[in-house]
């Protein structure tokens, strides 16, 4: 992911819906980024994850944010 503005979009998702959390589903992700209205680009990647339960750091590493 080369766009700082999509990697910030990713960072803001991230930190939103894991505050609190320890583990989200892909499910739960591609819903809050849908709702949020993230680019196309990023929901791509989101619906790309395989289904399952991830950690911040490990979404992250996945969709190409920086899981700080």
């Amino acid at each position: 992911m080369t766009d700082p503005a999509v990697r910030q979009d990713l960072d803001d998702l991230l930190d939103d819906i894991y505050h609190g959390q320890e583990r989200i589903s892909q499910a739960e992700i591609q819903r809050r980024a849908v709702a949020a209205e993230l680019p196309a680009e990023l929901l791509t990647r989101i619906s790309a994850l395989p289904e399952g339960e991830y950690a911040m750091d490990e979404a992250a590493d996945l969709l190409g944010g920086s899981g700080v």
